[in-house]
Formats: structure tokens, C-alpha cells, sequence
């Protein structure tokens, strides 16, 4: 912390936190906020002892290092608006910003996806503005009409009176109206890093970007992460390509399951079919060993071709997990008005789960799979 007078950004979005020293009692009392209002700083404190201490002479301090971080996240959004203007056209213009220590987040008019290799494009540019070391040039109470004859972009929602502070970064490449804090020179910054890029509304895109610290610190993350994968591969001498033959092996293999899956779900049905129970309803009510829920669905949906009044319910423990399916003839669902979804909720119930869907086809799932030998009992009931 340093003595030097408390900042906030116009429009209320971010300001300075530090403490307040109170020299005559010693008293410290943190700031969780400044705001401006009327061109004035008002400081935001959540400590009842203020009231008795405003006649006291104060010290103001601030946490220089998050100031620092909202510096640099400020500056690099105005190299990225005239970056974004650079790669994607002058139709760029601001619709809304969040400046932060951790971030800055940045909407603008585009009516398409940035791609990836615009998004390159941009930090590159920003990038190389920052190691051009640009100095600041900042002008103060500029008439508003001189302001704009200088090209200066002005921020949207911001309202401005006569006189204006102008920020340039190179009058070829950044100038803008703003009231907000920003490094000396563009080196400072360090690293420019964008993180995401996304759609917020119809015509407008969002940006978010990290810099200085906040940048290493992701760089840093990939890093060890790509190191532990190398690690993983024991170090392949191409690990782009390791990592490639290592996904087709991969589905390979899947499809080698799938298959094998497939023929042992084939045979299940062939012998299940012979166990069907005859009577008013032909039924098979079957407790099975399944792979996936999705196949004890199908399962229980191919067991109806070629059957007439068939009620199939099957019940599978899946991973630890209880999985049930229920297929009904359709000529069931219409003579009898049996319904698999309205059954399969209250069978479910057994299981400690839920589940649903149509008159013919319903499916559930549950966390008690000792449950099933119970709901299996019960299942007869629905169809007598």
C-alpha cells in the first residue's frame, strides 16, 4: 500500500480498495469500494466506527497491485478496440465493457463469429503495440469538438460535457475519450491474451482477455499441463502427432467394443424372445446384464418386432447404478391404455430414481440398484 489519492472508474464500474488511516486514533478501516458522483470520489466502507471518526485527519492508501492489474486490463482494451477495427473493419464499435483486475471483458458490434485465426490476427497486433513501448499521451479538458476533429472514439453509455480527457496510444492507431487509469507506457502491460469469444446478443460479440500476471499465470497452467501429458506419452519426439495416433487407436478400440457389445446384446434378445410368458399380456420381465442404458433401451424396443401384445420391462445395474427400460405394443397402449412412462415413474421409485417418455417406449434410472428385485415383483401387477 501507498499514499496517493483513491481512483474510480466513471460509470461506477470499478474502483480502488485499500484502507483509510486514521492518524490521530491509529485506527485502520478498509475500503471496499470508491465510486465517482458528481466528479467526486466517494469511498465506501463497511465499518460502523467511520461515524465517529470523520473529523479525524486521514491517510488514504490503496492496493497498488489490483490497481496495477485494472491498469493494464484498461489499457489493453483500447489497443484491442483499434486492433478489432484493424482486422474485422471500422463497423466495430463498443456496446459495453468490464474492466477488472482479473479481466477485462469487452462487447462490440460484428455480426458474425470472430474466427480463430482473427482472433490470432488481434493478438498479435495488440501484442506488438505493447513491445513497441508506446508512451501515453494524455490530454486533459480537450473541447469536445477538438476531441473528435482528432479521430477519438468515445465509450458507449458515457456522457461527456465540453471538455474532455483524450487518451492516445500512437495518434495512428488508439485514440479515445476516457476517464480511466492507464500504464505510462504500452510495455508495462507485458502479455495480451484472449481467453474466450462468444455471441451475447443478435449483431454483438463478446471478448475476454487477460494480461501481465494474469496472462503468465494461464501460460504457466498449459505449460505444466502440457508437460504432464509429454510426461504421460513418455515423451514422444512429435507429441501432436502421439497424441493423434493415440485417438484413432482409441476409437479403434471403440468401435472393436461396440461390436462386440452389439453381437452379445444380439444374442440376449434371441434368448430372451424364448422366454417370453404367455397370457392375456405376453410379457418379459427380466433383470439383464447391459452395457449402457442406451443399450438395455434398445434392447427392450427390438424385443417388440415381430410380437403382439408384449410388455417387456428390463432392469440392468449400470456402473452402480440402476437403469430400467419399459417397450409396450402398440396394440397394448391402445386396447388397455398402458402407459411405460406413467409405469416406469412408479417403479422407479424403487430404486430411489426417476425417469419417463412415451406410452410405448419409457426409460428410468436410480441410485439403489438393490432395489430392482422389488420392482420387478411389482411389475406384474400393471399388466394383470
Amino acid at each position: 500500500l501507498e499514499t496517493t489519492p483513491f481512483y474510480a472508474e466513471s460509470g461506477g464500474q470499478v474502483g480502488d480498495t485499500g484502507v483509510l488511516v486514521f492518524t490521530t486514533s491509529g485506527i485502520s478501516l478498509p475500503v471496499i469500494d470508491t465510486k465517482k458522483e458528481n466528479d467526486l470520489i466517494v469511498h465506501i466502507l463497511s465499518d460502523a466506527r467511520i461515524e465517529n471518526l470523520a473529523s479525524e485527519p486521514v491517510k488514504a492508501s490503496i492496493a497498488t497491485l489490483r490497481r496495477r492489474a485494472i491498469t493494464h486490463h484498461h489499457s489493453s482494451t483500447h489497443l484491442m478496440q483499434a486492433a478489432l477495427q484493424e482486422v474485422l473493419g471500422k463497423h466495430v464499435a463498443q456496446k459495453g465493457s468490464l474492466v477488472n483486475e482479473d479481466l477485462l471483458r469487452f462487447d462490440f458490434s460484428h455480426f458474425q463469429k470472430v474466427t480463430d485465426e482473427e482472433i490470432k490476427q488481434i493478438e498479435q497486433i495488440v501484442n506488438a503495440k505493447i513491445a513497441e513501448n508506446i508512451p501515453l499521451l494524455e490530454e486533459r479538458n480537450v473541447p469536445i469538438a477538438e476531441a473528435k476533429d482528432k479521430g477519438a472514439m468515445a465509450l458507449f453509455g458515457e456522457k461527456y460535457g465540453d471538455f474532455v480527457r483524450v487518451i492516445t496510444f500512437d495518434k495512428n492507431f488508439s485514440v479515445e475519450l476516457c476517464g480511466g487509469t492507464h500504464v505510462p507506457s504500452t510495455s508495462e502491460i507485458g502479455l495480451f491474451k484472449i481467453t474466450s469469444e462468444s455471441s451475447v446478443a443478435t449483431g454483438v460479440r463478446r471478448i475476454e482477455a487477460i494480461t501481465s500476471q494474469k496472462a503468465y499465470e494461464l501460460l504457466s497452467e498449459q505449460e505444466a499441463l502440457l508437460s504432464e501429458i509429454n510426461d504421460l506419452l513418455k515423451a514422444p519426439k512429435d507429441l501432436v502427432k502421439a497424441v493423434a495416433t493415440l485417438i484413432e487407436s482409441n476409437s479403434a478400440l471403440q468401435k472393436t467394443v461396440a461390436a462386440y457389445q452389439q453381437k452379445e446384446i444380439s444374442g440376449l434378445k434371441n434368448s430372451l424372445v424364448k422366454e417370453i410368458v404367455a397370457g392375456p399380456v405376453n410379457s418379459i420381465i427380466k433383470q439383464v446384464s447391459a452395457p449402457t442404458a442406451d443399450a438395455l433401451k434398445n434392447l427392450a424396443f427390438d424385443l417388440q418386432e415381430n410380437q403382439e401384445n408384449l410388455f417387456v420391462l428390463l432392469a440392468a445395474e449400470i456402473e452402480g447404478k440402476a437403469s430400467l427400460a419399459i417397450s409396450i405394443s402398440k396394440g397394448l397402449v391402445d386396447s388397455q391404455g398402458l402407459d411405460a412412462g406413467k409405469i416406469i415413474r412408479e417403479l422407479a421409485k424403487e430404486v430411489q430414481g426417476g425417469g419417463g417418455g412415451q406410452p410405448f417406449l419409457a426409460t428410468a434410472g436410480g441410485q439403489n440398484p438393490a432395489g430392482i428385485p422389488k420392482l420387478l415383483s411389482l411389475a406384474p401387477s400393471y399388466i394383470a
